[in-house]
């Protein structure tokens, strides 16, 4: 079932630019005739401390938002095999949103990209063992990226595999690697030598298909889609689901897609 959580989310929002609106406006009211001549700031640290005694008008204000949120939130939609981690130059968190995006694609050409890519930078937690909640994909994946299908030449896809080898590695599917002192060795594509005038598919994020974090040979694709609405976070949060009503629960591995050569 499809949830709008950003319209709760706004009216938290909303709720806090209020409260904070009147309290400027009777601060205002009463300190007219005031003439500031000195100002002094320093870190504040934003912890359980401040649990200790609430606003209460704050707490009211945003009491029917945070139930809506939090029952959201705490979902349970699917369950994890094990704890995943995102590490280079492979690793399991990484390998299976690589491959969701890989798959994503069939939405833009009716069938899975040659090669699913994501950054390490836009995985922000772990995944861990048991059950999967709304909350905990939106921990890993609080990042509005949306899915980008670009068709790249077999010149521009061996540079952006150098590009990644430079990096150490980062999250592939359906790609080999072999990589030496962060440089490509050799690499395969769907089990087979890329070739340089052949034209491949390569399903990612919009952050990387713009050409950052060194993955400017993707900004030379011939062909680019970008279906609207389809984040990285909903497509993982899709995947989850469908994997749960087949009776199915989330597993990845780590299977030497791609080899360091470096100690």
């Amino acid at each position: 079932m499809k949830q709008d959580y950003t319209k709760y989310l706004f009216g938290v929002a909303l709720a806090g630019l209020l409260l904070c609106t009147s309290c400027r406006s009777q601060r205002e009211a009463a300190g007219s005739a005031i003439n500031i001549v000195q100002t002094e700031g320093g870190m504040i640290s934003m912890d359980n401390r401040w649990d200790a005694n609430p606003d209460a008008q704050a707490v009211a204000i945003l009491k029917p938002y945070k139930a809506k949120v939090d029952s959201m939130m705490y979902e349970v939609i699917g369950v994890s095999t094990q704890t995943m981690e995102k590490g280079k130059p492979e690793s399991e968190l990484s390998n299976l949103v690589a491959e969701v995006l890989r798959q994503a694609a069939v939405q833009t050409q009716g069938k899975p990209a040659d090669m699913g890519l994501v950054n390490m930078g836009g995985l922000r937690n772990i995944l861990p063992v048991g059950n999967i909640t709304v909350g905990t994909v939106y921990e890993i994946l609080p990042f509005e990226n949306s899915l980008c299908v670009v068709t790249l030449k077999g010149a521009d896809l061996k540079e952006l595999l150098a590009a990644i080898a430079s990096l150490g590695g980062e999250g592939v599917s359906g790609v080999r690697m072999t990589i030496k002192d962060k440089k490509l060795v050799d690499a395969l594509i769907g089990g087979q030598p890329v070739e340089n005038d052949k034209l491949y598919t390569v399903a990612t994020i919009d952050y990387l298909a713009d050409g950052n974090g060194r993955m400017n040979a993707l900004t030379r694709g011939v062909k680019r889609d970008c279906p609207e609405g389809a984040t990285l976070r909903g497509l993982f949060l899709k995947y989850v689901r469908q994997q749960t009503a087949a009776g199915k629960k989330i597993t990845s591995e780590k299977d030497g897609r791609i080899k360091s050569l470096t100690p």
